[in-house]
């Protein structure tokens, strides 16, 4: 089951909610979270639930043994064995084919490839656990003593398939004790409406589009063509992963939960370093404050950790070269930046420094797209005129001239615009009345029942399509 799918819409979510605020006692909220959870996780394949219980089970133990030997060596080789046995498991499900396939190519064998389906979410929930056990050993959080309050924090649907990627830090409390507000859950509706917009109306538009570029016959691609093919995919995946991360803020907010922002803007960055603050804010913490960090930071041997962070950055979204490419390529960029755009500062003017942050960003996305680097990097030479057949084509010329308007509201939607106008106009409306309600709160009201009967039209029309983070 997945957030923008008519059933999670209009069935699973109006009866989830009823049946949760029809409980009163916290415990029997968090039991009915649980098994909802399960529900939502087994639509597709139930085999799975054994995988994430599982999961739930061994951490819930690791995690108190590690507090009870936390001053201990035996603390530190508990620690060190749960985090094992979790990478392997994600290893197993997710790299084993990769690194046979690899191994064959690199040596010639023949050595059988086994086909494993991947479980839905294992990177996230993996990265979740590990989370939790690193921090109970370093003392910032207690180990969790209820083995059903642990399984909620693994299981939760709200970000269980495609994250973001939520310490129990900085959710243990409210799974132990929440508050309920009318204004929170109708934010959190009001939110949950924004990311599903998002998703439909804007990404998988874009997908649609983008299709005509990247489904041509690459001989025949202009490099126009490629540049407003990759602009498309680029509107996609923001669109895409802020939107679902929207809705699992929004979900979190209807449940009591307070989740942390996952995306800030990045598409407004003025560069490499700067990006990397404002996407997917969850997992490059993650990596900062588990691996960056622990290495050395920036005081010892500040390149190999940052080439090492980039190189499982790459890898953790997925099983192919073209990712350990695309995390090596952002290496390169920032190391770049530290190096050289730090030191060269104030004399390099600030359009170039947004030419090329742009098309820096545009190029990653190519290797992002592409699993066969063949095809990315025949892509790559489109784009800068090598090897092209035209720079241009009578379709994309008409494509441009019918879809103009998306486009240029989809990189609107990239930035603080709508964020800024929506905050003025709350500004303007504040004292004013539509009888018995705001007209702040009317106005917003309204639009969000707009955008929520357009996704729904949509969707009825829309293949099956779901969220690219959902293979991650």
């Amino acid at each position: 089951m997945f957030f923008s799918s008519l059933f999670f819409l209009c069935v699973f979510l109006p009866i989830n909610l009823f049946f949760y605020y029809l409980i009163d006692n916290i415990r029997y909220k968090n039991i009915m979270l649980i098994i909802s959870s399960l529900v939502f996780y087994a639509w597709g394949e139930p085999v799975w639930i054994l995988i994430l219980v599982s999961n739930a089970i061994f951490n819930y133990f690791i995690g108190i043994s590690a507090e009870k030997n936390r001053k201990e060596r035996k603390g530190k080789a508990i620690v060190v064995f749960g985090i094992i046995a979790n990478l392997s498991i994600l290893v197993f499900f997710k790299y084993l084919g990769f690194f046979v396939e690899s191994f064959n190519l690199i040596l010639g064998s023949n050595i059988p490839i086994i086909d494993i389906s991947v479980p839905i979410g294992i990177s996230f929930y993996t990265f979740k656990t590990i989370s939790y056990i690193l921090d109970v050993y370093r003392g910032d959080v207690k180990a969790e003593d209820s083995p059903i309050r642990f399984l909620l924090y693994v299981s939760l649907f709200h970000h269980i398939v495609a994250g973001p990627i939520e310490r129990y830090k900085h959710i243990g409390m409210h799974i132990k004790e929440r508050t309920f507000s009318k204004s929170e859950f109708n934010d959190g509706v009001g939110r949950f409406i924004v990311g599903l917009g998002k998703k439909i109306i804007i990404a998988n538009q874009a997908n649609e589009f983008s299709k005509a570029f990247f489904d041509m016959d690459y001989s025949r691609l202009p490099v126009l063509g490629a540049w407003v093919g990759i602009l498309l995919f680029a509107i996609e995946i923001y669109f895409d992963f802020s939107g679902y991360s929207d809705m699992a803020i929004g979900l979190g907010k209807m449940y009591g939960f307070n989740y942390r922002e996952n995306f800030n803007y990045p598409y407004v960055a003025k560069s490499i370093t700067e990006f990397w603050r404002r996407w997917h804010i969850s997992l490059t913490t993650f990596f900062r404050d588990y691996v960056y960090i622990p290495l050395g930071g920036n005081r010892r041997y500040h390149i190999r950790n940052m080439l090492l962070v980039w190189l499982l950055t790459g890898f953790w979204h997925g099983a192919s070269w073209n990712f350990i490419v695309w995390g090596l390529y952002f290496f390169i960029l920032l190391v770049f930046e530290k190096y050289f755009l730090e030191k060269a500062g104030k004399r390099i003017p600030r359009i170039l420094h947004r030419f090329y942050f742009i098309t820096a960003i545009l190029v990653g996305w190519v290797f992002f797209y592409h699993s066969s680097l063949t095809d990315a990097f025949r892509f790559l030479g489109i784009m800068f005129g090598v090897g092209v057949s035209s720079w241009s084509s009578p379709e994309v010329g008409i494509f441009v001239n019918n879809y103009i308007l998306f486009i240029i509201v989809g990189l609107i939607g990239c930035t603080p615009i709508m964020r800024i106008i929506s905050k003025r106009l709350k500004e303007i409306f504040k004292d004013k009345k539509f009888g018995s309600y705001s007209a702040e709160g009317l106005i917003r009201s309204l639009v969000n029942i707009a955008m929520l009967i357009v996704s729904i039209i949509m969707l009825v029309g829309q293949s099956y399509n779901p969220f690219l983070y959902f293979k991650f």
